[in-house]
């Protein structure tokens, strides 16, 4: 269903004290510097919060005295990232907190969210990352339900680093003594460079561009994933794991629908981002703050037969298995990882231009862990991103099944969401509980 949103407040909240002079300058890290300007969005959906006008006032000061609190600890988030995007000015100017009005029912919105209407529960447009690292929009449904609108920039932190600060200040807001501070090691691990000649960023493109979510339950997982275990190609692994079934899946269907085998004098990159964190020699802690992640780049096989997507689960995992200690240390000796993508595009220049597909997996993070004193998320959704050829995999509210966004260009989308071998395998949008 649509949405009717109304702004009603906007404020600027600041940190509860200042931050020392010493930490006044935040370096950002070589790989915070090669991060598109997008903002990582979320929005956390609770419901019959605000039935009264005294319930509003309650729960929107506890939510800006609890921010004020957080960005103590978070103090870049409350800055502002300079111009030349390699450091942010942590000066204590404070985060836009916006309070708006949505007239509809929670319940109704969240039985089939859109995506793309997410968008307007959000305190900024998804592109626009070039100043603020953090906005909250405080969003009061007319059932007295709320929603949480959550962007951080990717310019300053990756998803995981999102949620450590989404669930630090939901812990601030329920009282919480016992704090873990976050780590800002990125910069120590990956030191900025000369980039000069380097400008990442993520174009607007001119075709329409369609985000659906589609929720596997886990029986149907299961059942993707021993249709990818049945083959000789795993006679001495481990079965694949719900992220590589389901990847192998999407694709096949997406190339079966879309016929992009037909497609002239183009070839096929396919994407999965990689958290370093545990990949980093030593290891570092969960809490470490920062853009700690690379990526895996894996050929498929293009034939018409089935083998190949069985094929695919073992070339991505060769892939993600590269992704080791010495190729972070790599990376950390001055090795540009974005090298790789024009290494590959030049190798396989014969095949004609690289087109890529993106897989990320949020599943196994905190997700439904920011409890600010009135009990977890009922669901926790993202947004339309606007750019095609993404997947972003994320725990269902159960923990059992698996929501998949997908972005597609309008047209792939039509036929993506018409294959039958795909809607066999979905759950239809009925509950968020499966």
């Amino acid at each position: 269903m649509k949405l009717e949103v109304e702004l009603i407040a906007k404020e600027i909240v600041k940190p509860s004290s200042p931050t020392r002079d010493q930490l006044r300058r935040y370096q950002l890290s070589f790989l915070d510097q090669i991060t598109p300007p997008i903002y990582n969005p979320m929005v956390f959906f609770y419901p019959e919060i605000c039935e009264t006008q005294a319930n509003k006032t309650k729960t929107s000061d506890k939510l800006k005295l609890s921010i004020s609190n957080a960005l103590t600890y978070f103090y870049p988030l409350a800055g502002r990232i300079m111009e030349n995007q390699l450091f942010v000015d942590c000066n204590d100017e404070g985060i836009p907190f916006l309070e708006a009005r949505v007239k509809c029912q929670l319940s109704d919105f969240i039985k089939n969210p859109v995506p793309c209407e997410l968008n307007k529960l959000l305190p900024f447009e998804i592109h626009d990352a070039e100043e603020f690292p953090l906005g909250i929009q405080f969003n009061i449904f007319d059932c007295g339900g709320i929603g949480i609108g959550v962007c951080i920039s990717h310019k300053v932190g990756d998803a995981l680093s999102f949620f450590m600060f989404v669930n630090m200040w939901a812990a601030i807001a329920r009282g919480e003594k016992k704090l873990v501070a976050p780590e800002f090691v990125s910069t120590s691990l990956f030191p900025p460079r000369n980039l000069s000649e380097f400008k990442r960023s993520i174009s607007q493109t001119k075709e329409q561009i369609i985000t659906k979510r589609f929720v596997f339950t886990a029986s149907k997982i299961e059942e993707i994933r021993r249709k990818y275990a049945d083959n000789t190609s795993f006679e001495n692994q481990t079965s694949p794991t719900r992220i590589e079934a389901l990847s192998a899946f999407i694709w096949s269907r997406f190339i079966t629908a879309t016929d992009v085998r037909s497609r002239p004098d183009t070839f096929w990159a396919i994407m999965h981002l990689v958290n370093l964190r545990k990949r980093i020699d030593p290891p570092q802690s969960e809490y470490s703050f920062g853009n700690l992640y690379s990526f895996t780049m894996t050929i498929p096989s293009m034939d018409s037969t089935g083998e190949s997507c069985h094929n695919f689960v073992t070339q991505m995992r060769e892939s993600i298995k590269k992704i080791n200690k010495e190729y972070v240390k790599k990376i950390q000796d001055g090795h540009n990882h974005l090298d790789d993508i024009k290494e590959m595009a030049a190798s396989n220049a014969k095949l004609g231009e690289m087109l890529s597909f993106n897989f990320t997996s949020l599943c196994r993070f905190p997700l439904y862990e920011a409890d600010f004193g009135w009990g977890k998320p009922i669901w926790a959704g993202s947004a339309d991103r606007g750019y095609k050829n993404v997947v972003t995999f994320m725990d269902t509210v159960a923990g059992n099944g698996i929501e998949a966004w997908v972005c597609l260009k309008e047209e792939d989308m039509e036929k993506f969401y018409s294959d039958e071998e795909l809607l066999a395998y979905i759950n239809a949008p009925k509950s968020l509980q499966r």
